[in-house]
């Protein structure tokens, strides 16, 4: 009965050392939040002003196929916040994961923007409202 326990334990310690081991995040990785800064004509490189590390620039959003068949990526609009891990390249930010949040949410250098652009929809919208 105490090998047993014993050979449990062991078990348990293996599982739980293998699954701490395998990252959640890809080595490389990073998080950043960006703002879809115009409208998206081709869902594989999208306009955004991307946040990384408190630093923002204007670069496009890469998209793989697995990206975008994801819904948030599918309904991508001008002004939409977006949160994302991936990694930074040349060509722009390489998408691994996208997840759509409310623009509270973004980093403070990133919100006055998300707001000027939210600002100058409602304009843009306004006159048809009568």
């Amino acid at each position: 009965m105490r090998r047993i326990a014993i050979l449990m334990r062991s078990f348990l310690v293996l599982l739980a050392s293998v699954l701490c081991a395998s990252p959640v995040i890809s080595e490389g990785d990073v998080i950043a939040f960006a703002v879809v800064s115009e409208v998206p004509k081709d869902r594989t490189r999208v306009p955004a002003k991307v946040a990384i590390e408190g630093t923002v620039a204007d670069m496009p959003l890469l998209a793989s196929d697995q990206i975008l068949s994801n819904l948030a990526w599918k309904q991508l609009e001008f002004c939409h916040a977006l949160k994302l891990e991936g990694h930074k390249t040349s060509e722009g930010f390489r998408v691994h994961t996208v997840r759509a949040i409310d623009s509270a949410m973004l980093p403070m250098v990133l919100q006055g923007f998300a707001g000027d652009c939210l600002l100058k929809r409602a304009l843009e919208v306004a006159p048809f409202v009568d």
